[in-house]
């Protein structure tokens, strides 16, 4: 569990903390850059913000805009985008049969086309009335179907199959439903959203709604909306996953996490997700 800590607290220690590990330099999305990938595919990377989702953000800006111009082009370029490496090492897998049936995912589905369309309203509530990412899908299949193993969440086999199912919803709008049954684990993860955690006593508000734009450990902090995920990071020089990055993120605030796939993890999945409604789908994407 996170160490919780009173939400109404001062922080000024953890705005401190940001200005020494990064100065206070900001970032302004680049107002003229538009996201083309191969000449062809026309991305949104800005978007009317809904006030009852994101109230305190005017405007929606994908944290491409706020990329250098080098990494911003080698999104526009399939063969310089190391992402796609594992979108190919994917598509491998979804034609390779395993488990007790003997079956690969190609035997059911057909073609990774098939997926298209799936990226961009996940997380959502099954028929059962669980919250399900896209990982929960892919082991159910695995399980369920196929008499295979589930793989770890944030294992190598599992990032490249969530690359391969991303890629086939790459251009399309980020469309999240956040009521009906949905509405509860919305505002689980709302909640966590805006809860200070952690030694520094930070939020993942704090981060990328108060401080989006600033320098910060040699990059700039964007509006933290996930349509870019999974994502290739070239800190990591691997591909990263929306959980990978969630425990990334609040090891910084100096907190306990909680594991990846976990009921509060999917459903601040959700509400960080919703964030993005109406940004294109971009995974996969690259950043620093």
């Amino acid at each position: 569990m996170m160490q919780h800590l009173n939400a109404g607290r001062l922080v000024t220690m953890a705005a401190a903390g940001l200005a020494l590990m990064g100065g206070v330099a900001l970032a302004d999305p680049d107002p003229t850059a538009e996201l083309v990938i191969e000449g062809e595919l026309h991305l949104t990377t800005r978007a009317p913000s809904n006030p009852a989702i994101t109230p305190n953000l005017p405007t929606l800006y994908s944290g491409w805009l706020f990329r250098d111009p080098t990494t911003r082009e080698m999104q526009m370029d399939d063969f310089e985008n190391p992402g796609l490496l594992a979108v190919e090492a994917g598509a491998a897998a979804w034609a390779t049969p395993e488990g007790t049936g003997g079956q690969s995912c190609a035997d059911c589905h057909g073609d990774p086309e098939s997926m298209e369309g799936l990226r961009a309203v996940l997380p959502r509530v099954n028929e059962h009335g669980q919250l399900w990412s896209m990982e929960n899908y892919i082991n159910n299949c695995r399980t369920e179907r196929m008499g295979a193993e589930a793989l770890g969440w944030n294992s190598r086999e599992m990032r490249e199959m969530t690359a391969l199912i991303s890629f086939q919803s790459r251009g399309m709008p980020v469309n999240v439903a956040i009521d009906g049954p949905a509405a509860p684990f919305w505002e689980q993860g709302r909640e966590m959203y805006y809860t200070r955690f952690g030694q520094l006593e930070m939020s993942c508000a704090t981060c990328h709604e108060e401080s989006a734009g600033q320098y910060i450990r040699s990059d700039h902090l964007s509006q933290g909306q996930i349509n870019g995920f999974p994502t290739y990071r070239l800190k990591d020089q691997a591909i990263v996953g929306i959980h990978g990055r969630f425990v990334g993120c609040i090891r910084d605030t100096r907190a306990e996490t909680f594991r990846a796939g976990s009921d509060e993890f999917r459903a601040l999945e959700l509400y960080v997700a919703s964030r993005g409604n109406g940004l294109s789908v971009e995974g996969v994407s690259v950043r620093h």
